[in-house]
């Protein structure tokens, strides 16, 4: 089978992108088609540069027209067929210069016409697409939508194809482009189009020798006027195809990962399951996709420029051969001979994969095919497995380039991801260790429990009635991480506005917040050509980590988030929030940005990728443990500056070690008690089968980390003054009898974890009077009565207790009393006293005599 590369709708999309979006646009693919016996190509074209002294409405520069193109190449990866060669990707270089990579086949329609050049493409080109001309947009001058091109225009490319093999030559040759282009709008004025290219190109006595059928196939084909030329569909129905048809069953694309439909409705195993076996393709590379082929070819060493001039398809010349003979004031120059390098060379340059199946040439055939049993290892199988061992172990960023990790990660995920959400558990497991890359986009999905028709949601939302939001939308996108340049193509902006005006319409109690286009970012760059994906994301993820985020009053959610923030610094670094507190540099001056964007408008998107890859794993409160990480990353410098010092620092954050600060976050996590980030304002917990309201305690989120549901033991709401004026967090009675394993009486079940002689992983202290300590109190606790506890100079008084305090200092402290305000005051002046983990009892010790916990001592004989 002779696969076709159709450049006509490549030049379709550069040349009309508003057209033919609208029919490119309703194809939703799943993964690209295995490599098999293909090969990659790259070519290279440069886009037309546009001056440096224009600017647009905005007062920005107008976006290079090199960015436009990268924009509107996407949809062309989402085109994928058994008969078509796949695009890939495209590439940005220096000087408006781009670079596509593409299925490459040896043999091509022009093998079979016995010929060595390139197809020259505008030969191909219909003539309504040559009508309109090259459509160019200023961001200052506003136009009218280009003439529709589409799928009538990849029908007459079709017709020019078939009657070149029809009469065994090219058409055109002897014209210049220019030539070509205007003798192709003429024959708007003849009757029979098919016989005048017969008569010009002198082979009239070939086509009236053609069947019938095959004639009026051509006119069909070859109608000049778009409207009174077929549709692929109605062509197909054409007498020429009858015998043809069954020979090629219809493709039937596979149903995607998040749909309504049964992605096994088409499933069909051959009958000998033997003869399958042996058919199996020893090359184990070639049954992975071009995709990941291509991503795994740039991992190996691969370099496209370097490719493009060893075949010298780039050639460079000496800087001092550039420069102009004579240059005006103004910057005009006059002298410079036109640089042939920067003429279009449609040659197709194949790439090598040597390098990179040398790389992997040790990876055994299992590691291609990875068992999914639930007790697997956590690392991926191969020959080399020891290798992979030691390679798990290294920095993230090293782990991300190393291919033949990746290509063990990226097998396993495809798996796990074919196999959503029954594999849900084990993908949680998988992302604890990474995430590949080139998985993140759907590994995030299916971390966020996206499910369903997705697609059919997405299009039922009126994303074109004009909102009051749209003006602020406008505004915001242009500022939204402009630095990436798919983002910033006019494709991206569109794509923006498409998705956050979805959301907005779709959730009509909430309002658009500046910061949300921010938010947005990371998934759509993600999901760029699947935009109904990146709006279920942010859709989940929204309501997870940001619930009521956006209302349009919502300064009583940002307060108590600030607020609880402001004690988690307390708790974890009290030395830092004591200073932060005297000079009056509170979260309120630098924090809000931070968790209404989700750190989105702080960290570039690469850092972005590896912080929420972490963060998805998370509950509700492990953005507080990043904000705290970030702190202590910062922390000497802040120590040693006051508060203009400290906001002249934030107004331009230094550079913060992401991987530090994801490590970081997990041992802050790990030391938080549950209740300590209690919000009264977080999303409701969802219902679970555990009734006990007790999540695991293995360290580092074992699996998806849900916020308990509220039982007796739970924290209680309190009023919002009177969570701003204490210092440390308070904790729930169910995470202290967790945390000091304690059987537990009556009604309240709580599960026991029991240790034979593990050391205690907190200290209780009962700040209670002596009397009413003796009459019942937490086993294991000391007694500072509170009225004695501390001089008048705000020492600790010395007593029986005083260095087991100190000996747990570093560890979690809980202050037990009977008056909340006691309590408080006893726990902020520990804090005072640089006692990091320091915590209060919600509800008191009368929060614990129901649970028949409290001992009292035996009486002394």
């Amino acid at each position: 089978m002779i696969k076709c590369w159709t450049p006509f709708v490549l030049e379709t999309i550069l040349l009309d992108p508003s057209g033919s979006s609208d029919y490119l646009g309703r194809l939703r693919t799943p993964r690209m088609f295995p490599l098999k016996d293909a090969e990659m190509g790259a070519f290279t074209f440069f886009a037309s540069a546009l001056p440096h002294d224009v600017c647009g409405s905005n007062g920005l520069p107008l976006t290079p027209n090199s960015i436009k193109i990268l924009g509107r190449f996407q949809i062309l990866k989402t085109i994928i067929h058994p008969r078509l060669c796949q695009y890939v990707d495209i590439s940005r270089g220096k000087h408006e210069r781009l670079v596509v990579v593409a299925e490459h086949c040896e043999r091509s329609l022009e093998d079979l016409l016995r010929e060595g050049k390139p197809v020259r493409y505008p030969s191909y080109l219909a003539p309504e697409v040559i009508a309109q001309g090259i459509f160019k947009t200023s961001d200052h001058v506003p136009s009218e939508k280009p003439l529709p091109s589409g799928p009538k225009s990849d029908v007459w490319s079709l017709g020019i194809i078939l009657f070149e093999l029809c009469v065994g030559r090219k058409l055109f040759q002897s014209l210049d482009i220019s030539e070509r282009l205007k003798f192709l709008l003429t024959l708007d004025c003849v009757d029979d189009t098919i016989i005048v290219l017969a008569e010009e190109h002198g082979c009239l006595d070939i086509i009236k020798e053609l069947p019938e059928t095959v004639i009026d196939l051509l006119k069909k084909c070859l109608t000049f006027h778009p409207s009174k030329r077929p549709t692929p569909d109605e062509l197909m129905q054409d007498n020429v195809f009858s015998e043809v048809l069954p020979l090629y069953p219809p493709f039937i694309k596979p149903a995607s990962l998040f749909s309504s439909s049964l992605r096994c409705a088409d499933l069909t195993l051959p009958e000998d399951i033997s003869q399958l076996c042996k058919d199996i393709n020893s090359d184990y590379l070639a049954e992975r996709s071009i995709e990941e082929v291509y991503y795994l070819w740039c991992l190996a060493g691969g370099d496209l420029e370097k490719e493009l001039v060893n075949k010298e398809i780039i050639r460079s010349k000496p800087p001092i051969c550039t420069l102009p003979n004579f240059l005006f004031e103004d910057g005009e120059s006059f002298g410079q001979g036109r640089d042939r390098s920067s003429l279009l060379d449609d040659t197709t340059v194949t790439l090598s994969l040597c390098q990179l199946r040398n790389r992997l040439k040790d990876v055994g055939g299992e590691a291609f095919y990875p068992l999914l049993e639930d007790d697997q290892s956590n690392l991926p199988h191969s020959n080399s497995n020891n290798e992979l061992s030691a390679a798990a172990t290294l920095p993230l960023i090293i782990r991300e380039r190393d291919t033949e990790y990746q290509l063990n990660r990226i097998i396993l995920f495809d798996r796990l991801l074919k196999a959503y959400p029954y594999k849900k558990n084990q993908i949680w497991k998988e992302a604890r260790i990474d995430i590949p890359p080139l998985m993140r986009g759907l590994t995030w999905a299916a971390l966020l429990g996206v499910e369903g028709a997705i697609h059919a949601k997405y299009d039922a939302i009126d994303k074109d009635t004009p909102i009051p939001t749209d003006r602020q939308i406008e505004v915001d996108i242009p500022r939204c991480h402009q630095y990436d340049e798919l983002l910033s193509s006019p494709e991206g902006h569109a794509k923006f506005r498409r998705v956050l005006k979805a959301w907005v319409v779709s959730h009509p109690d909430l309002v658009y917040w500046q910061g949300l286009d921010s938010l947005c970012a990371p998934f759509l760059y993600l999901n760029f050509n699947n935009e109904a994906l990146a709006y279920a994301c942010m859709s989940a993820f929204i309501p997870k980590y940001l619930y009521n985020f956006f209302l349009k009053d919502n300064s009583h959610v940002i307060q108590e988030y600030l607020t609880v923030f402001s004690q988690m610094i307390a708790f974890h670094d009290p030395e830092l929030s004591n200073h932060l507190n005297e000079i009056g540099f509170i979260p309120d001056l630098y924090a809000i940005p931070w968790f209404l964007t989700m750190f989105t408008h702080v960290f570039p998107l690469h850092k972005i990728f590896h912080l929420w890859d972490t963060l998805l794993l998370g509950n509700s409160s492990f953005p507080f443990c990043i904000g705290v990480a970030i702190l202590q990353q910062l922390r000497d410098r802040l120590l040693a500056n006051g508060f203009n010092e400290c906001i002249l620092l934030f107004s331009d954050l230094p550079e913060i070690d992401i991987e530090r600060c994801v490590r970081e976050s997990i041992n802050l996590f790990c030391w938080t008690p549950k209740s300590a980030t209690y919000r009264q304002h977080a999303q409701p917990p969802k219902p679970t089968s555990d009734s006990s309201g007790v999540r695991s305690s293995t360290p580092y989120f074992p699996t998806e980390c849900p916020d308990p549901p509220k039982t007796d033991l739970s924290r209680e709401s309190i009023p919002l003054n009177d969570l701003k004026s204490e210092v440390s967090p308070r904790i729930s009675a169910e995470d202290l009898i967790d945390l000091c394993e304690l059987t537990v009486t009556g009604h309240f079940k709580t599960p026991t974890k029991k240790t034979k002689s593990s050391k205690p992983k907190l200290l209780v202290v009962d700040i209670r009077n002596s009397e009413d300590f003796v009459r019942g109190h937490i086993s294991g606790s000391i007694n500072i009565p509170f009225s004695s506890a501390f001089t008048a100079e705000g020492e600790l008084t010395q007593g029986p207790y005083t260095a087991m305090l100190q000996s747990f200092k570093g560890k979690v402290i809980v202050i037990v009393g009977n008056v909340a305000k006691h309590t408080a005051e006893f726990a902020a002046h520990l804090v005072k006293m640089k006692y990091p983990r320091i915590c209060i009892l919600d509800g008191g010790i009368n929060k614990i005599k129901p649970t028949g916990l409290l001992t009292v001592p035996s009486p002394q004989i």
